[in-house]
């Protein structure tokens, strides 16, 4: 009897607690599954509206393996291990891989969708009415999400409802004389809710077939309407666009992503195509780019390697200075040197922007007499108010580094250094420097890849100021690559996705370079 006893209770602990439905934690288990499984599926239907097969693959992948691991008893470390790598495949590799995909597109402004849509918007955007085209009876309707468009035939009074993606087709209705008041599946707006949507409506554009050169039906009212046509007429045979006024084809170059006519003058809006290296090499042989580029460089390095080394010295020599024991009070004069780092740094920020200002800065008014110092307009004279403000905002962070590196030395190693004769002076150097430097590398090389994309201090002092004359994207002689990057592709009036993606690739190679760098310098000071 005990053997048995013992029997049923080792095969009562080896139930899969994945299989013991009546357990609380399956069920709660079950619940969230559930929640990730609906969310899964949703993506894949908003995936296949948009026929991204891609991500359809993807989610389907990623929730069956889910689903396999977190019911499966002989997957137990990869249910810890799962979440962090869903995590990791979202949000570092797919973003990697996504931005290396659009730094060899000419994704960007005019390159954004396909070929079908540059023809669309290249049609939609040239049309007019039709001449002698009549006025007929139309009614917008709710159709899903978006609006849609019922025109009354007027030759045969037949009813065919059509949206801004989807072409006119028959549909069941009542037509009096107020008009179209009903249509079989839809709600007509009535007056009120036209007036509300009055911009919708106006903006309301519905093909009369997938032919685009059949023309659109357009409503001002949204009682009437009338028939379009692009002056633009589009030959696939040939692939050109033709400008029915003025005759000009624009043919399609399809290794640039528009269309251009024989004088190589092109059409607005293009779609995004492949092209390779393009991106990469504009940044060293784009007369209007390479300038600004190899400055941002420079002064990128210059920037992160100076704010590193002065914030260190600085941090460090006040660590030494406070962790002497003679010192009174010297733990109120440790509080008081953080408190720079208390603040916030956008608003830390904000204020040295005022006190630096030309006219009426607290600093020239001070300091200097009133004399208008152009701190943050002068080339030279930004860069070091950008380092100087830098060394305010980051020293205390340096400082608390230094100060627990330092408390953490042995106490005979100062002993140690006086017996031998060492002065105070050579006894930082040569033994508590390499030892601080031991444990400080690493976090000196986080900073080092903090401030190379420091991109708040850059954009809220000077926003890369003062600008180069004639540069593209309005790059600034402070900017910094990051600066660089979010210019080129937000805010330059051009959108350069693709160039941006480029140089934020090589960004990531140049910080990655001198992480490992640094890292082996790291080993080689342990070993000394």
């Amino acid at each position: 009897m005990p053997a048995a006893s013992s029997s049923n209770t080792v095969q009562k602990d080896r139930t899969s607690h994945a299989r013991d439905v009546m357990r609380p934690g399956f069920i709660a288990k079950l619940i969230i599954m559930m929640l990730i499984d609906a969310l899964g599926i949703y993506g894949i239907m908003a995936a296949w509206a948009v026929n991204s097969r891609i991500i359809i693959g993807v989610m389907a992948v990623l929730l069956i393996i889910i689903n396999w691991v977190y019911f499966s008893k002989r997957a137990l470390p990869a249910k810890y291990l799962l979440p962090g790598m869903v995590f990791l495949l979202i949000y570092q590799l797919f973003v990697m891989g996504y931005t290396g995909y659009v730094s060899l597109t000419n994704y960007g402004d005019g390159h954004n969708s396909t070929k079908a849509d540059a023809i669309e918007v290249a049609l939609s955007s040239n049309r007019q009415r039709v001449e002698g085209a009549p006025t007929v009876q139309t009614a917008v309707v709710e159709d899903g999400s978006e609006l849609g468009l019922v025109v009354a035939d007027p030759a045969t009074g037949e009813l065919k409802l059509g949206t801004a993606t989807k072409p006119l087709q028959s549909v069941q209705g009542t037509v009096t004389a107020m008009g179209i008041t009903e249509v079989s599946g839809y709600k007509v707006l009535d007056l009120g809710d036209l007036a509300s949507r009055q911009t919708e409506v106006s903006k309301l554009t519905v093909p009369v077939s997938s032919n685009p050169n059949d023309g659109f039906y357009l409503t001002t009212d949204g009682t009437s309407g009338y028939l379009a046509k692009s002056t633009f007429t589009y030959d696939e045979a040939a692939d050109t666009l033709t400008n029915t006024e003025t005759g000009v084809v624009y043919k399609a170059n399809n290794q640039k992503g528009v269309f251009e006519d024989s004088q190589g003058n092109q059409l607005p809006t293009g779609w995004r195509v492949f092209v390779g290296a393009s991106n990469y090499t504009a940044m060293f042989k784009d007369s209007g780019l390479v300038k600004p580029f190899l400055n941002s460089l420079v002064w990128s390095f210059v920037f992160a390697i100076g704010s590193v080394l002065t914030t260190f010295a600085f941090g460090l020599v006040l660590a030494l200075i406070f962790s002497d024991q003679r010192i009174r009070g010297r733990k109120i004069y440790q509080s008081l040197m953080i408190l720079p780092y208390a603040f916030p740094a956008f608003l830390a920020t904000l204020v040295w922007k005022g006190m630096l200002n030309e006219q009426f800065g607290f600093i020239n008014r001070t300091f200097f007499g009133g004399a208008e110092i152009p701190w943050l307009s002068d080339p030279i004279l930004a860069k070091f108010a950008i380092l100087g403000v830098n060394l305010w905002l980051g020293f205390p962070y340096m400082f608390l580094v230094c100060l627990g590196a330092l408390q953490s030395l042995p106490g005979d190693v100062e002993e140690a250094a006086k017996m031998d004769g060492a002065s105070g002076l050579r006894t930082v150097w040569s033994i508590k420097l390499p030892l601080v430097l031991q444990s400080t590398t690493p976090l000196l090389i986080a900073c080092f890849a903090f401030n190379f994309n420091n991109f708040s201090l850059i954009y809220m002092l000077t926003k890369g100021g003062p600008d180069f004359e004639g540069a593209q994207y309005s790059l600034g002689q402070t900017d910094i690559l990051i600066s660089m990057v979010y210019k080129i592709a937000f805010a330059g009036g051009g959108y350069n996705y693709g160039l941006a993606s480029a140089m934020s690739i090589f960004i990531f190679v140049v910080v990655g370079v001198i992480a490992w760098l640094g890292f082996r310098q790291t080993k080689a000071l342990e070993e000394m």
